[in-house]
C-alpha cells in the first residue's frame, strides 16, 4: 500500500516538473507558442507513463493494471500529445503519427501473444 502512494507522490512530482518545463519553454526562451503547451504536457506524461510501466515490470501488483498495458497507454498519450503538437504544422503528420503508434502497437501485441 505504501509504495503505490510512493508512486503516486512521484508521479504528482514529476507532473509538476514537466509543468514547469513547459512553462519555461514557452516563458523565457519562447520556443513554443502557449496553445502547445498541453500537448507538450501530454506527451512528456506519456514518457513518465512509459517509466511507469518500466517500474511495474520490477515490482507487480496482483490488481493493478499490468507494465504492458501501462506502456501501452504511455504510448498512445505520447501519440496524441505529438499529434496535437504536429497539427499546427501539417494536419496530414498528426495522422500519421497516429496511424504509427497504432500500427506498433497492434504488432507488439501480436508478437505478445504467441
Amino acid at each position: 500500500m505504501a509504495e503505490s502512494q510512493d508512486r503516486g507522490l512521484l508521479s504528482i512530482g514529476v507532473f509538476l516538473v514537466i509543468l514547469v518545463i513547459s512553462i519555461i519553454l514557452y516563458a523565457p526562451f519562447g520556443l513554443i507558442d502557449w496553445p502547445l503547451i498541453p500537448p507538450l504536457i501530454l506527451a512528456f506524461y506519456g514518457c513518465w507513463t512509459m517509466v511507469l510501466a518500466g517500474m511495474r515490470v520490477s515490482n507487480p501488483h496482483k490488481y493493478e493494471r499490468g507494465p504492458f498495458s501501462t506502456f501501452a497507454l504511455g504510448l498512445l498519450l505520447i501519440a496524441v500529445g505529438g499529434a496535437w503538437f504536429t497539427y499546427s504544422i501539417e494536419p496530414l503528420y498528426s495522422l500519421a503519427i497516429v496511424l504509427l503508434v497504432l500500427g506498433v502497437l497492434a504488432i507488439a501485441t501480436a508478437l505478445r501473444k504467441k
